[in-house]
């Protein structure tokens, strides 16, 4: 069987990241959400939307959000199938902020993959878009939620959603051209909220089994977090889709 997720908004990684900042109440731990949910509030990953990041200290499990950015989904996933990723690094470990990996400085070319896409900041909200609305107040959005599981941000009045940084979420680094996060460069968020990047950068999924793997990593001493040195890289054996890997070698859930 495949990893499965939560489908209710506590499967988040990061419940409290939408919640005003001065709310005091005690929100409910992890293991009394998972305590607290039945059957029905769980459902299996896609295969197609399911990395497995494989490095020395094991398996990171990344499931894309195609009904946010497909573009940027249907991109990684040539990339990984391509072997882009396999062999590179995460070079950048910043405290309270992200880890990152890919290519800024690879001389690999994007192969079939594009090498610009277009922002896919915000999606259209429409019915046909599941949204658990969180009662909260924030700071950075007018309505705040999830939606299958992923954070995400919302205005009424524009009709736009938005995933939001939320601790274990993925991005595309980019430049600052908008269209320059493909994919081939990729962060997850290990610290803070980093709120502000929201209708920033493009958000193209999360970290559902893993996470401590890459929140643990060394610190980067150089501006940034990034490593200073090449030694201090942390190698990247392999990115694989999920519906490219034996079931027999896929995680239990």
């Amino acid at each position: 069987m495949n990893v499965r997720c939560l489908t209710v908004a506590a499967c988040c990684l990061a419940i409290t990241c939408v919640v005003a900042a001065d709310d005091s109440r005690p929100g409910p731990t992890m293991p009394e959400v998972l305590a607290a949910s039945k059957p029905s509030d769980w459902r299996p990953l896609d295969p197609e939307s399911t990395l497995y990041l494989q490095m020395a200290g094991g398996r990171v499990v990344i499931e894309l959000a195609p009904a946010f950015t497909p573009q940027h989904a249907a991109n990684i996933r040539t990339l990984v199938r391509q072997g882009y990723f396999d062999g590179l690094a995460i070079y950048r470990s910043q405290d309270n902020f992200v880890v990152q990996w890919g290519g800024p400085d690879s001389k690999r070319g994007p192969g079939k993959a594009r090498a610009k896409l277009p922002p896919e900041f915000t999606v259209e909200w429409t019915p046909a878009l599941s949204f658990t609305r969180l009662p909260d107040i924030d700071g950075y959005a007018p309505v705040v939620g999830f939606s299958d599981g992923f954070p995400v941000g919302a205005d009424p009045q524009t009709g736009r959603a938005w995933l939001v940084h939320c601790y274990g979420m993925v991005g595309a680094g980019r430049d600052n051209d908008v269209e320059t996060g493909n994919g081939a460069e990729l962060y997850v968020v290990i610290g803070h909220a980093p709120r502000q990047l929201d209708r920033n950068t493009a958000l193209v999924g999360r970290v559902v089994q893993g996470i401590e793997l890459l929140s643990a990593l060394p610190r980067g001493t150089g501006p940034l977090g990034y490593y200073a040195k090449p030694r201090q890289n942390v190698p990247i054996s392999s990115i694989r889709l999920a519906a490219d890997v034996p079931i027999v070698v896929r995680p239990m859930p």
